[in-house]
């Protein structure tokens, strides 16, 4: 028996029902009594029914106080998540390598939240306080301060390399056995702060984000071919990209069995050392290591006969050479070329245009026909068609003659057609004896998922700006951002198994 709300008319009323089933079987509904009105139904009416119905059972009467209640929690996203984490793992190697005696504190449960808090409402660690308590997280202790998820990020870089090396057990069922191929990027990471510490990493150097001088940290991601994060590295601000592939791929070969693999990676991360370097390391070991590496063309002089020697005019665009003792495999993109090659003759056109008009100055000068402002001189016209032609980075092609008596410049058209023998050209170079031209092509092009890795952690976990100075904090930081991006890989990969079109982010709203 229970109470109904019905409709008639355009009016609600109050009844009171049973539910009771047939002979078939049927549910049937049988009215017992209407209460009346729902609109004039007032608590002097209803309180004398309901003090009854509670003597009946023998409760105390209704004492009509005003219902509170305490905020709802949010749980199906965090239980999601939470599902997610102990599937892979990723628990019982936190516990099995950060457990201790001398800690009071659930380390798991902490890195845990803020793993989760950075896919959820990325925040800083006083706003994952705030969002803590919103959110019904399983297995959380009672009290959760400030201090408390500190003190988790310094365990965690306490036991790094264990804790790594664990996560790194968890994740290896999830790509095949076979691993043959990994792709390697690099990106910068915005810190604030000014203080300078011991073994910092953070440095001033070139961000990518903003193509200015940032105080930063390079982060450094290393994927399987299907997008899948293996490791993460972090770097000083300051370093040169080149330095960090040797390190990575010692210890990708450390933490993961490969017997082959064939490494992809883009063209700020190539040397001619580089190259020596992984050909070494291919001999170690016994294991094989190839590489496909863009190669940086217009560094390398020695490319333009080889260029030279190529017809594009017809095929697939594709051509191959030997250099360095490796295969050169180049890509020629001809709409790319043609509007690269547009485009430095604009710019040229535009400098030369402004000589012309400088010369035009000078010449009316000597003519005797003043003009308004400041008098034009020969010298401060190269001083100021100088600094035009650096700022357009065209010096290689317009040569101010600083030795004429007279204001006069030239265009090295040897040197544009040299240029034009790059434009729309990317050029590979590797080692891996049997894959095809267009296939080393569309490997390298899947380079592009670590970009779109980056963007996640960047928009979506938002890593950066990062506020904590300490430098071992800093790498639990990234650390924590990278776990956060490995489930969120996972939960891209299972979406799209399923059919689904939502992406993660999609999948987690409330």
């Amino acid at each position: 028996m229970y109470t109904r709300i019905s409709k008639s008319g355009g009016r609600s009323y109050l009844q009171l029902v049973e539910g009771h089933r047939d002979a078939d079987g049927k549910v049937r509904i049988k009215v017992v009594a209407n209460l009346g009105r729902l609109d004039r139904l007032s608590s002097q009416k209803l309180d004398p029914l309901i003090n009854g119905l509670n003597r009946a059972v023998g409760r105390l009467e209704n004492t009509a106080h005003e219902i509170t209640h305490d905020p709802a929690r949010t749980y199906g996203t965090v239980f999601a998540l939470h599902e997610l984490w102990k599937e892979l793992g990723f628990d019982r190697a936190l516990n099995r390598t950060l457990r201790s005696g001398k800690r009071s504190i659930d380390v798991e449960a902490l890195v845990r939240a803020m793993v989760f808090n950075r896919l959820c409402d990325p925040t800083s660690k006083l706003g994952c306080l705030r969002w803590l308590e919103t959110v019904a997280m399983p297995a959380m202790p009672e009290t959760v301060t400030h201090q408390h998820l500190l003190r988790a990020m310094d365990a965690l870089m306490d036991n790094a390399e264990m804790v790594e090396e664990a996560l790194a057990r968890q994740i290896r069922p999830l790509f095949d056995h076979e691993l043959t191929m990994v792709f390697y990027d690099l990106t910068t990471v915005r810190i604030h702060g000014a203080a300078r510490l011991e073994d910092d990493v953070r440095a001033f150097g070139m961000n990518k984000e903003t193509g200015a001088i940032a105080r930063q940290f390079v982060l450094g991601v290393v994927q399987t071919a299907d997008g899948l994060p293996l490791m993460h590295t972090v770097h000083p601000g300051n370093v040169s990209e080149t330095k960090t592939l040797q390190s990575m791929l010692s210890t990708v070969l450390q933490r993961f069995p490969i017997q082959r693999i064939i490494l992809v990676a883009d063209r700020g991360l190539l040397s001619l050392d580089n190259i020596h370097h992984l050909t070494e390391m291919a001999d170690q070991d016994g294991r094989k290591l190839e590489f496909i590496l863009a190669v940086p063309a217009r560094r390398y002089s020695d490319l333009v006969e080889i260029f030279r020697s190529f017809d594009f005019s017809g095929g697939d665009g594709l051509r191959e050479a030997g250099f360095e003792g490796h295969r050169l495999i180049v890509a020629h993109d001809a709409k790319r070329a043609l509007e690269q090659g547009e485009a430095r003759r604009a710019r040229i056109r535009e400098l030369e245009a402004m000589g012309d008009a400088m010369v035009a100055k000078l010449n009316r000068q000597d003519e005797g026909k003043s003009e308004k402002g400041r008098r034009a001189s020969d010298r401060g016209a190269y001083s100021r068609l100088s600094r035009a032609i650096a700022d357009a980075e065209l010096s290689r092609f317009i040569k101010a003659d600083l030795t004429a008596d007279r204001f006069s410049w030239t265009v090295d058209e040897d040197a544009v057609a040299q240029a034009a023998l790059f434009d729309g050209k990317l050029v590979l170079l590797t080692n891996v004896p049997e894959i095809t031209p267009a296939d080393a092509v569309l490997k390298y092009k899947a380079l592009a998922d670590i970009e779109r890795g980056f963007k996640v952690l960047k928009s979506d976990i938002e890593i950066a700006p990062v506020h904590h100075r300490l430098p071992d904090r800093i790498r639990a930081h990234a650390l924590i951002c990278f776990l956060a991006l490995t489930l969120h890989r996972v939960m891209r990969k299972r979406l799209k198994a399923k059919g689904h079109h939502a992406s993660p982010q999609l999948a987690l709203v409330p």
